[in-house]
């Protein structure tokens, strides 16, 4: 039997007591591609953060490659083979691009915490880091603030940083906002690159995006999953036109 790249099992998320997450079961099958779409506010993120980590579970189970991650720390979940982007683009401005890559790459390769470590003398990190360089089309970039970065380019980078570890499970949320129409198809190529052989699972607004990029859909309405399936059964199903397309049935 095959092990699902990712597993919730009736995940729940209280705040207080308004519950945001309400009982979501899904199963994301290694390999695919898989969005998550929605109106605003109805715990796309939010399930992004109990996925990752970085929010606890209220209730419910998470399973990662046939592990229970379930209550585990963000940095746990990434050893394990997970990484992620966020909505707010997160990299550190005062380093070059190269330098950005070369720190997401270090705990992968094997170097821990040290002082004694000279950087510049690390070929296996300086070489991983041009390979991502080159692969996300920031090389002539390579030495300038990643603060100094179009935002279009910064998110190409953050996505850089989230494939260093070489995870086998990603997400992406929100990976195209704010793009304009060029901008927008040159990060879908870069995507379908990066996650080649790899599980996706990604928040995204933008529907031709979705239906371009994914495999399978699940659609989210008030911390619940209302339908799954692929493209072309989420375009005809009732419940999502008038759920989240404000159509009648």
């Amino acid at each position: 039997m095959t092990v699902a790249a990712l597993e919730l099992v009736d995940l729940r998320k209280s705040f207080g007591k308004t519950e945001i997450i309400r009982g979501v079961n899904l199963t994301v099958p290694a390999g695919e591609r898989h969005a998550i779409i929605g109106p605003n506010g109805a715990g796309k993120s939010t399930l992004f953060n109990l996925i990752s980590g970085r929010f606890p579970a209220s209730g419910g189970t998470i399973r990662l490659n046939g592990t229970d991650v379930t209550g585990r720390k963000p940095f746990q979940i990434n050893r394990l083979g997970l990484s992620r982007s966020f909505q707010i683009t997160n990299i550190f401005h005062r380093l070059s691009v190269f330098e950005n890559l070369r720190c997401a790459v270090l705990w992968p390769l094997g170097y821990r915490y040290s002082f004694w470590h000279n950087l510049n003398r690390l070929g296996d990190a300086e070489d991983r880091a041009e390979a991502i360089l080159t692969r996300i089309g920031l090389r002539r970039r390579r030495n300038i603030a990643a603060g100094l970065l179009t935002y279009a380019e910064q998110r190409a980078l953050e996505i850089g940083i989230t494939i260093a570890g070489d995870a086998s499970v990603i997400l992406l949320d929100e990976p195209t906002a704010g793009m304009s129409r060029s901008e927008t198809a040159n990060a879908v190529a870069l995507i379908r690159d990066v996650t080649h052989g790899k599980t996706l699972m990604m928040v995204e607004h933008d529907m031709s995006v979705v239906f371009g990029l994914a495999d399978r859909i699940s659609v989210v309405v008030y911390g619940e999953i209302i339908a799954t399936g692929a493209p072309a059964e989420i375009r005809a199903n009732a419940k999502v036109k008038e759920a989240y397309l404000g159509q009648h049935a």
